[in-house]
């Protein structure tokens, strides 16, 4: 049994260790783009409303994540009737954007008008499943920024909720929702370009900059942790393109390794993971230098068992410019796809299961599932101790 556990434990600083410097190194050199294939996404022809789908309302912006979605839901036909959070800066900058939109009194108001069907929120991170729980409860249906939960206990309240109520609870996992090139990589997938998946390596790097960030972002109890908040953009991701209905974690550290003024910040995380679809590898940190020309170089590799997807979501420092890139390898050829016209469909189908009762949008289990493992992996993180040099 020890020497079992002793190889175990080589296997996964072995395993740890070479995912990572596998993601070190270029897939695709400068010098080789000029050799690839390249294609553009045909621009998809918007689609107007002649009048609002569903009526809609924001309780507590404590994120800038709220104006996307915001605009997810107005793109799907949905219309924003009222909001209300309790910090008076966040709603003037609100009701600058939305001046056709009635500041509510307070929560209570949006939860009993009947006439609203979905409410939004990126509230505090801890305090959006208790929002959605209410939500629900009042016969709405609700999206979440992520982190949608924090807790085992909040989700398992969360999911009873919402089996009791029949609504849906919906998280908005933007890095594949509100990234273009993530989604032409889920066509790509479904029509079989790569074969069938084996892994997944999402890496999200975001920048720091303190002096923007409110007090609250540094409270672990009120963020979550750095895997359960941005990781849970990876762990949605990993289900959906292996196709996983269980997963379990294999192996999960965090640390503060660079920012000691803030005892429970934590910048950086990385996760090992198995399911029955497929294998999956996920780092995220807080590193983002400032010579890069976004907030992060968030990337996602595919891997099939007849080609690989690399996805560069906000920039090619290979030299395109913008964002939306994605390079697919196959047995013929490699490609580069300008996704930058393809259509985001989020919106349009939440609209469309609120409508219908359906699930297009995202599997209410997925949903879930993909916050569940965040925060597993989160809670079971070994914490990470550097030398101070």
């Amino acid at each position: 049994m020890k020497k079992s556990h002793n190889q175990r434990r080589t296997f996964l600083k072995e395993s740890m260790a070479s995912a990572a410097g596998i993601m070190t190194l270029p897939m695709f050199s400068s010098d080789a783009l000029g050799h690839i294939k390249t294609e553009k996404v045909a621009a998809s022809p918007s689609i107007q409303y002649d009048s609002p789908r569903i009526k809609f309302a924001v309780i507590g912006m404590n994120h800038g994540h709220i104006y996307g979605q915001v605009e997810a839901v107005v793109r799907g036909g949905g219309q924003l009737v009222s909001y209300y959070a309790k910090e008076p800066d966040l709603v003037a900058a609100f009701a600058k954007r939305y001046p056709q939109a009635k500041l509510a009194s307070g929560e209570k108001e949006i939860l009993d008008d009947k006439s609203i069907q979905l409410v939004l929120s990126s509230a505090i991170a801890n305090e959006r499943a208790p929002l959605g729980i209410r939500v629900m409860k009042s016969g709405k249906d609700f999206m979440a920024d992520k982190p949608g939960i924090t807790t085992l206990e909040q989700l398992a309240e969360v999911r009873r909720v919402q089996k009791q109520t029949g609504r849906i609870y919906s998280i908005m996992y933007s890095e594949r929702f509100e990234n273009r090139a993530t989604v032409k990589a889920g066509e790509l997938v479904k029509e079989g370009a790569i074969g069938k998946v084996i892994q997944t390596i999402g890496l999200g790097p975001h920048r720091m900059n303190p002096k923007t960030r409110p007090e609250w972002f540094f409270n672990k109890e009120q963020f979550g942790g750095i895997i359960c908040d941005i990781g849970s953009h990876q762990f949605d991701q990993y289900l959906f393109f292996t196709n996983s209905t269980q997963a379990n974690i294999v192996a999960s550290q965090v640390g503060n390794t660079h920012y000691p003024q803030y005892p429970q910040f934590e910048d950086f995380g990385d996760v090992m993971l198995r399911g029955n679809g497929g294998m999956g590898y996920i780092r995220v940190d807080w590193f983002t230098p400032d010579g890069l020309k976004t907030w992060g170089d968030g990337r996602l590799t595919i891997l099939g068992t007849d080609g690989f997807i690399e996805i560069r979501k906000n920039i090619d420092i290979g030299g395109r410019p913008g964002g939306n890139h994605l390079f697919l390898t196959d047995h013929k050829e490699t490609r580069y796809i300008d996704c930058s016209q393809q259509e985001l469909p989020y919106g349009r189908q939440l609209v469309d299961d609120i409508l219908n009762r359906t699930e297009t949008a995202m599997p209410q289990a997925h949903c879930l599932l993909a916050t569940e493992l965040a925060i597993k992996a989160q809670k079971q993180a070994q914490k990470i101790t550097l030398n101070k040099s």
